[in-house]
């Protein structure tokens, strides 16, 4: 594998996953979360923790779509950017779109690893981005998130 692509699936990795100096990744910000928890808004209007798993689940989906070039690749759910939690919301419901959330993560880090150098400088399918930025672009949206998660946790606590 490629030097820079190595590099890309590096960040993408640490910014989901892995140990971090910046802080809790991603995904470990939704260890302990209940479904309860998960459903809690900060007020009228307001994301809650389950939005932003369905959201980033949802954007990882769409830039495999991209590095892919591929109109079958679409996300499991109806909709787009945004999804309501489902009704009723439940603990298993919850699992499954924790689930779905490595599941997109997944797919998108074999389409990274897929990569050549040589294609890191091409725009994105339907992008204005080059295929580099849309990947780390992805890993900066999940710390983004990550960081909403984690004042969240903190809000629903006070």
């Amino acid at each position: 594998m490629d030097r820079a692509v190595r590099l890309l699936l590096e960040v993408f990795d640490q910014a989901y996953k892995a140990p971090a100096w910046h802080g809790t990744p991603l995904k470990g910000t939704l260890r302990g979360v209940s479904a309860r928890d998960a459903l809690w808004r900060p007020g009228r209007g307001g994301h809650c923790i389950w939005d932003l798993v369905l959201h980033t689940a949802y954007w990882k989906c769409m830039v495999r779509r991209r590095l892919l070039r591929d109109a079958e690749i679409s996300f499991p759910r109806a909709g787009h950017n945004w999804f309501d939690p489902p009704h009723p919301a439940h603990d298993a419901a919850w699992k499954r779109d924790r689930a779905l959330l490595d599941e997109q993560h997944r797919l998108l880090r074999r389409a990274i690893g897929g990569l050549r150098a040589s294609y890191l400088a091409r725009r994105g399918w339907h992008s204005r981005w080059p295929i580099k930025a849309e990947v780390y672009g992805i890993a900066s949206h999940d710390l983004y998130h990550a960081g909403q998660i984690q004042i969240l946790k903190r809000l629903m606590r006070k």
